[in-house]
C-alpha cells in the first residue's frame, strides 16, 4: 500500500451474513458539536461500513461493527449517539442508512474540491493517487513557486503558479488544501491560503502552522509516527 493510500484507508475484515440483525431506524436531530477524535473514528466506521456493503451485508450489530473498527462497543455506541437515539440496545444498524448519515456529517456525499501546494516528490505522489475520489475528495489543481520546472511524473491536474491561487480558489469555491512545501515556506503558504478563504489544511510540512481559530489544520509527520513506533518495539 502506498503512503498516500495509507493516509486515507482503514483496514476492516469481512463479516459473515449471520452477523446481520434486525433494522433499527435512525434519526438525525439537532445535536452538539462532535469532538475531533470522534470525527476520526466516524471515518473509520464509514470505511468498515463500505466493506460490509461490498460483502452484501445489509445490517450489523454495534458489537460486530466495533470489532472490525478496532474499538469497544461502548465507544462506538457513544460516538453514534451524536446522531440521536438508535432504539433498543443490541439491535442492528442498517448499513446503507448509517453510511449515509456518517457521509452527510463528514461532508463527503459529493466530491470536495481540494488544491495541493508544493509539487515535489511527495506532492507528485499525492497528485498521482486516484483513491481520493473514492473517498469523496478531488485534487482539482496544484500550485508551486516553480510551475514550469520539469517533473519526473505526469499528472492530470493543472499546475499553476502561486500568483494564480487566489483567483482559482475563489472561482472554484475551494475550502481545503494540502500543503507539501518545505518548512521554510510553509507558514507563508498557510497565510496565503487563509487569506483566500481556505479553512481546512492537511499539512505535511514539518512545522506547526499558526492560523486563525476558525481554520482547522491536520498535521501529518511521518518522523513522529516512526519515533512512536520505535518506542514500542524496543527490547
Amino acid at each position: 500500500m502506498s503512503f498516500a493510500s495509507f493516509a486515507v484507508h482503514a483496514l476492516c475484515g469481512c463479516l459473515a451474513p449471520e452477523f446481520c440483525l434486525s433494522l433499527t431506524p435512525l434519526k438525525k436531530p439537532h445535536r452538539p458539536e462532535i469532538p475531533r477524535k470522534t470525527i476520526y473514528r466516524l471515518s473509520i466506521y464509514l470505511r468498515c461500513l463500505a466493506r460490509l456493503k461490498d460483502n452484501k451485508i445489509q445490517t450489523v450489530s454495534s458489537e460486530t461493527l466495533a470489532k472490525v473498527a478496532g474499538v469497544k462497543p461502548t465507544q462506538l455506541r457513544k460516538d453514534l449517539a451524536y446522531f440521536g437515539q438508535f432504539g433498543t440496545r443490541g439491535l442492528g444498524y442498517d448499513v446503507d442508512e448509517l453510511s449515509k448519515m456518517i457521509s452527510d456529517e463528514l461532508g463527503t456525499t459529493s466530491l470536495q474540491p481540494v488544491i495541493l501546494v508544493g509539487v515535489g516528490n511527495l506532492g507528485l505522489a499525492l497528485l498521482s493517487y486516484r483513491g481520493f475520489e473514492k473517498e469523496g475528495f478531488e485534487i482539482v489543481a496544484a500550485f508551486d513557486a516553480e510551475p514550469k520546472r520539469r517533473r519526473d511524473k505526469k499528472f492530470a491536474q493543472p499546475l499553476l503558479g502561486m500568483e494564480e491561487l487566489p483567483e482559482f480558489v475563489h472561482r472554484h469555491g475551494v475550502k481545503m488544501a494540502i500543503v507539501t512545501v518545505p518548512a521554510a515556506a510553509a507558514q507563508e503558504v498557510a497565510n496565503q491560503l487563509v487569506q483566500n478563504g481556505i479553512v481546512g489544511v492537511l499539512n505535511f510540512s514539518p512545522i506547526v502552522l499558526t492560523v486563525p481559530e476558525e481554520v482547522m489544520v491536520n498535521n501529518v509527520n511521518v518522523a513522529i509516527e516512526l519515533e512512536n513506533l520505535s518506542y514500542f518495539i524496543q527490547d
